[in-house]
């Protein structure tokens, strides 16, 4: 069976592909030998080899020399043997050239199949090799094609994906774009791409910084945590192993250079870099910036914290949709419950008038209780005796004094925000009855205006005649 353009075509595969020619051919050996055990049966020992000379594949069967033939499919007698290899001795294994010219169609067919599912495999196994040790880097690429929703990017020798899961809402990309990614997995399964690629991860940000800011790759500076929104806003906290470099400036660059390239290539996410601190409290007012902080009340063992802000500075320390303040978790680990100063002379005028069943006690003592985590009426009845008597002049009758103060001015404080709610719910009411009969006035009144030129009109016309 002449296979002299299949030759060709495989000569012109293992250089375009880089695939190594000889696992080719043993594919297509490996074809020919299924093929013929289809035909031949499957007990028989078959194998199957390529003449380079020839461009022919060559099935043998072989057979063991025997004095006694008991099966025509393994066995052979010393006297056919010896027509074929004239030096045969008893038990040798002798091949015998097989007919292949009339294996036909399905043959040709399954030796193709056979070679493109090897095709495959070797070049899954070149992508591999070449990525593997890329696992974790920023690579370039060009967006080729959509598949459901995921981006096909071509990487040069291979393609890699860019599931949805992994795409940044906002960005949107046509064929032929060049999209910068991050390499999330490389794995090497039967299905599926091999070379998973990310735009959404956090990893991206810190390896984009680690490109753009020389004192990070060599280790001067280092990124101490990161938080992300992709799309949308990023927090990175950077901290400095030489006292000598400022941590932030090195980030941001002459004229902000290093982190407006970062910006550009997020396609416009807003990034913030503040200093890592050790101090928990000073660590957490540099993630909320660009707020001011007036005060932190730190819970350690809740690894909470209440931080109160000025009033003018309350939308802005929360961020858009809560956006800053989330962001400022993820990156410290810690709870922030932001709170205005507004709120906590609030609490702090209920918390005084609760200590004050104590002769003495009042502003200041309130004060002390917000500095210790105390910074409702609910946390105050929930205090134990032993705190309490911490006050001056409380015994432990009067911590049971101010906890059912506190809890009866819970009650009192939770009825009047109630009448609040309603209050307000009745003005929005109001207004709104208000709004619509002035909107139905206004459009009664435009449409008069509408039509009285028209009747002037006719007036005039009817005067004409």
């Amino acid at each position: 069976m002449n296979l002299e353009p299949l030759k060709r075509e495989i000569d012109q595969i293992a250089k375009d592909k880089g695939i190594d020619r000889a696992s080719i051919i043993s594919a297509l050996e490996e074809a020919m030998k299924q093929a013929a055990r289809k035909k031949y049966g499957q007990d028989k020992e078959i194998e199957a080899r390529f003449n380079e000379e020839t461009a022919e594949i060559e099935l043998f069967e072989f057979r063991e020399v025997v004095d006694v033939v008991t099966n025509r499919d393994t066995h052979i007698t010393m006297a056919e043997a010896r027509e074929f290899d004239p030096e045969a001795e008893m038990g040798d294994e002798i091949g015998i050239k097989l007919n292949t010219e009339g294996f036909g169609r399905i043959l040709a067919q399954t030796a193709k199949q056979v070679i493109i599912q090897r095709v495959r495999d070797a070049e899954r196994e070149i992508v591999f090799d070449e990525f593997k040790d890329r696992l974790g880097d920023v690579v370039n690429g060009i967006v080729r094609r959509f598949e459901k929703g995921s981006i096909i990017v071509d990487l040069g020798r291979s393609e890699a994906i860019l599931p949805a899961k992994e795409q940044v809402p906002r960005e949107n990309y046509r064929p032929g774009d060049r999209i910068r990614a991050y390499v999330l997995d490389v794995n090497n399964q039967t299905k599926g791409a091999q070379v998973v690629l990310s735009r959404a991860s956090i990893k991206l940000l810190t390896k984009l910084f680690e490109q753009e800011v020389p004192e990070i790759y060599e280790g001067i500076v280092q990124i101490a945590s990161a938080a992300r929104e992709p799309g949308g806003r990023s927090k990175v906290a950077v901290a400095s192993r030489d006292g000598d470099v400022d941590p932030v400036g090195a980030c941001v660059g002459m004229k902000g250079s290093r982190v407006q390239s970062v910006v550009q290539e997020l396609r416009g996410e807003r990034i913030d870099i503040v200093p890592w601190s050790g101090d928990p409290a000073r660590y957490v007012c540099s993630a909320l910036s660009p707020a001011q902080v007036s005060k932190v009340i730190i819970d350690e063992p809740a690894q909470t914290m209440d931080v109160i802000v000025p009033d003018d500075q309350l939308s802005l320390a929360i961020g858009r949709k809560g956006q800053n303040v989330r962001l400022a978790v993820q990156l410290t680990g810690w709870k922030i419950d932001i709170k205005s100063e507004s709120r906590m002379r609030e609490v702090a005028a209920w918390l005084a008038e609760a200590v004050s069943v104590i002769e003495g006690c009042g502003e200041a003592e309130a004060e002390q209780l917000l500095q210790q985590g105390v910074a409702s009426l609910e946390g105050l009845v929930e205090s134990d005796t032993e705190f309490l008597m911490t006050l001056p002049g409380v015994d432990e009758a009067g911590a049971q004094r101010i906890r059912e103060k506190a809890a009866e001015l819970a009650v009192v404080k939770a009825e009047e925000a109630e009448r609040a709610a309603v209050e307000a719910a009745e003005r929005e009411a109001a207004e709104a009855a208000e709004a619509a009969v002035a909107a139905k006035a206004a459009a009664e009144a435009a449409a008069a205006e509408a039509a009285a030129p028209t009747e002037e009109g006719e007036s005039g016309d009817e005067n004409e005649g």
